[in-house]
């Protein structure tokens, strides 16, 4: 399935536009690649390829999904009952389907991709899976951060689970219980688990860390655990937090001191840790994440389809949070496309009026910076610069510019109006060529999407009665969340 990609041999790209570290660099440039790196960025007077460069864009939290939630019926639900028809989702080939879902980041702009692996394939242990998901990053060439998920408690509800096992039929009780409520491990075992992994998956190029769930799923002495071994490891911590009303009204009812003060007591918040959403975060607690230099990833997308709200992300800017940006599986289209995401995200946060919050180069260059940190654990902001790492996106500027009509426009407003997917030329990593003109390189992607449905066509039906369950399943969720039973 693999297919020779582009070597990182010295070579010369002469563009008409470059997105540098302080903004567009003036004039055309030509970039100097070899061995990995940018050997250096100078003006030229060269003639200059239609090109436009900027950062390799960060997807920095995602779950790595080879298949669109919706084509499962996923949608249109609210988190507390969309996250069970993932169950949908039928064991496939984990090192397929880790490729598929790494060159689609690729070929959405995304050259450094997280995953926090909440759903495992089970043909194999773990440690033996995820070692075949780390050799599809290196086969695609992302750069990737992968947690290993944590959970053991709440599986079905945000409380006890046996009033809503009480409230379906019999046959329907059966098979949610079968599905959901499985003995989890201990958090000790977690630890040696995440060991084990390092042992068989960590490298220069894909960064193991630890993924508690989220608060709602990870009891303390878990939570406990994971913040001591970060701190014994130097590990990157990857957790969702505050995503739903509903988690919110959870954590106050449960953390009367606060959700984000217990985590500082127990000594998590620190650098190493990423927070997925923070949608429903405070004012107070934003700040006391700003202080502890905790890694937001904005998921701005993701959240509007579940209906989880806005993420207050003009508060995290003022607060001085580190911003990144996710995908989380499901962009505006429910694709991924980074490009569309970091405009998206932008124009809904970016201030009103006259008061602009952030700029378009800031916006950029942070969730850049942010992102590289929070997937590889490696403090590199990401910016085209001399000795810099070669993890570059090169955009068709004639197709971006097509009007034409005017020879000084400020590249970066094209880029926020208007750059999609469609008008990348090449993804560039460690200064390998990933993606070009619309091809992954590394992989034969067609023939991985084409044997993952196959896959998936073929599993389907073994999940009809759960199906039948899930809708069931709803309504008595629903009215859990509502105080009804």
């Amino acid at each position: 399935m693999t297919t020779a990609r582009s070597t990182g041999a010295p070579r010369r790209i002469t563009c008409a536009h470059v997105l540098g570290p302080d903004g567009p660099m003036p004039g055309a440039q030509v970039i100097a690649l070899h061995d990995g790196k940018i050997q250096s960025i100078a003006r030229t007077t060269e003639a200059a390829e239609p090109i436009m460069a900027l950062p390799a864009l960060v997807n920095a939290h995602d779950h790595g999904r080879a298949v669109r939630t919706s084509s499962i019926g996923a949608d249109a639900k609210p988190l507390e009952s969309w996250i069970h028809y993932l169950a949908l989702f039928p064991a496939v080939d984990p090192y397929v389907a880790a490729c598929v879902a790494f060159a689609s980041s690729a070929l959405g702009g995304a050259g450094i991709v997280m995953n926090h692996y909440t759903r495992v394939q089970g043909f194999t242990d773990l440690p033996t899976e995820l070692a075949e998901v780390s050799r599809a990053a290196r086969d695609v060439g992302v750069r990737t951060g992968l947690a290993v998920a944590m959970r053991d408690r709440n599986p079905l509800v945000y409380g006890p689970s046996e009033p809503v096992l009480a409230a379906l039929p019999p046959d329907v009780r059966a098979e949610i219980a079968q599905r959901f409520t499985r003995p989890p491990l201990s958090p000790r075992d977690y630890m040696t688990l995440v060991d084990e992994i390092v042992s068989a998956a960590d490298g220069p190029t894909f960064d193991v860390q630890y993924g508690p769930n989220g608060v709602q799923w990870c009891s303390d002495a878990l939570l406990q655990a994971i913040a001591e071994a970060s701190v014994r490891t130097g590990r990157r911590v990857h957790m969702h937090l505050l995503e739903t009303k509903y988690q919110r009204q959870w954590c106050d009812a449960n953390y009367p001191g606060g959700v984000v003060r217990m985590l500082d007591e127990i000594g998590l918040l620190s650098p190493r840790l990423t927070l997925a959403h923070c949608v429903w975060a405070r004012p107070d607690e934003l700040e006391l994440l700003a202080e502890r230099g905790v890694v937001i990833s904005v998921n701005t997308s993701s959240n509007l389809h579940l209906h989880s709200g806005l993420a207050p992300m003009t508060r995290m800017w003022t607060a001085g949070c580190r911003i990144a940006l996710g995908i989380d599986g499901k962009a505006f289209d429910d694709d991924n496309d980074a490009l569309r995401e970091l405009r998206l995200s932008h124009l809904l946060h970016s201030g009103s009026g006259f008061d602009q919050v952030v700029t378009r180069h800031r916006a950029l260059h942070e969730s850049v910076s942010n992102g590289r940190f929070a997937v590889t654990n490696i403090a590199s902001d990401g910016g085209l610069r001399d000795r810099a790492d070669a993890d570059m996106l090169l955009l068709d500027w004639n197709a971006l510019n097509d009007d034409a009509l005017r020879s000084d426009l400020d590249p970066i407003n094209l880029l926020f109006s208007r750059a999609t997917a469609r008008h990348i030329r090449e993804v560039i990593v460690a200064g390998h060529t990933i993606v070009r003109d619309g091809h992954v390189t590394g992989i034969d992607f067609t023939a991985a999407r084409q044997e993952i449905l196959a896959q998936m066509r073929t599993g389907l039906p073994s999940g009809q009665n759960l199906a039948g369950a899930l809708a069931a399943l709803d309504g008595v969720i629903a009215a859990s969340f509502c105080g009804c039973c």
